[in-house]
């Protein structure tokens, strides 16, 4: 592999990493996806492993690592609700411990570091839709506490290593994102309607189902990322990357069911602790810098979802 052309991709073989390894190698870069598959899994890649410009390394971000490659997009970390309260502890330390390695090996080579950081650090937002210029409402000492302030403190070391050793980094914050190769059982709405519906289990709704999300397809995500990496070094962010469609629980489980056909009827639940209540992003400094917007309408990217899902669990 050429040191000049390798980007290495932490969280590489999840579900947002592998696409982003097939795009790169689809435009032909060289890639060095590095994960320890506490959420990824080695399948998600195993089409990407005969070619000659892909390298897969197990490593854990936690620990440093030494590599030579000319870009770092960094997406380790468990991002379902279900996989970072596993080991809430372990998720604090992947978002801080992980943004000082990437941010140091950055460093030492002088390469521009993308963090994917999260809607998540508005928390339950009081201002609607949420702008970058916002600081969030997020509760320090709750059970989401471990994930949202991670990547807060994550965006935090970027801009500070941005300010003190004149890095270049770029931040994009991810909304929901849904698409082929979710985990069937990471607890995200999505893959959480779908599985329910195809196995012919009730849907759960969660509180009163009137809670609204914005869903972007995983193809367009992985579009606005590289983007975002190809940008001009001052460009930094925070970017809001998502969806600006916003639909309610409700919306989402009846498209589900009119897309699988399936006869589910809907169960409702508590609403979890801290649950966001609204989720909507603001594109507008994405469409204005990056000059990106979502293609891909939720009609459509649930009926591929869906037809991965088919796949997957037969």
């Amino acid at each position: 592999m050429s040191y000049d052309n390798t980007v290495l991709v932490t969280g590489g073989a999840g579900f947002i990493g592998s696409h982003l390894c097939e795009r790169l190698l689809a435009r032909q870069r060289a890639v060095l996806c590095v994960d320890n598959y506490y959420t990824g899994t080695r399948a998600n890649i195993a089409h990407l492993l005969s070619n000659e410009r892909f390298e897969v390394m197990r490593h854990d971000v936690t620990f440093p690592l030494y590599v030579e490659v000319s870009g770092i997009f960094n997406l380790a970390c468990p991002a379902s609700p279900i996989h970072y309260q596993r080991d809430p502890v372990q998720t604090t330390k992947v978002s801080v411990h992980g943004a000082i390695n990437m941010l140091g090996l950055a460093k030492r080579l002088n390469a521009p570091v993308l963090q994917a950081s999260t809607s998540e650090i508005y928390g339950d937002p009081m201002v609607h839709p949420q702008t970058e210029d916002y600081w969030g409402n997020v509760n320090t000492i709750g059970p989401r506490a471990c994930y949202d302030e991670g990547k807060r403190c994550a965006e935090t070391l970027f801009f500070d290593y941005h300010r003190q050793h004149k890095l270049p980094i770029k931040v994009i914050r991810i909304f929901n994102t849904y698409g082929p190769r979710m985990h069937a059982n990471d607890g995200r709405v999505v893959s959480n309607f779908i599985v329910q519906a195809l196995t012919g289990q009730p849907i759960s709704i969660f509180g009163d189902g009137r809670q609204t999300r914005s869903f972007c397809y995983v193809d367009d995500m992985v579009e606005a990322m590289i983007l975002m990496m190809d940008s001009g070094r001052e460009i930094t962010g925070p970017i809001n990357v998502g969806n600006p469609g916003e639909f309610t629980m409700l919306e989402l489980a009846e498209l589900v069911l009119r897309k699988t056909g399936s006869k589910s009827k809907l169960v409702y639940h508590p609403l979890p602790k801290d649950d966001p209540k609204q989720r909507k992003p603001d594109i507008s400094r994405a469409n204005s810098v990056l000059g990106w917007e979502p293609k891909i309408a939720l009609e459509d990217g649930i009926e591929r979802t869906i037809d991965y899902f088919k796949r997957t669990l037969q």
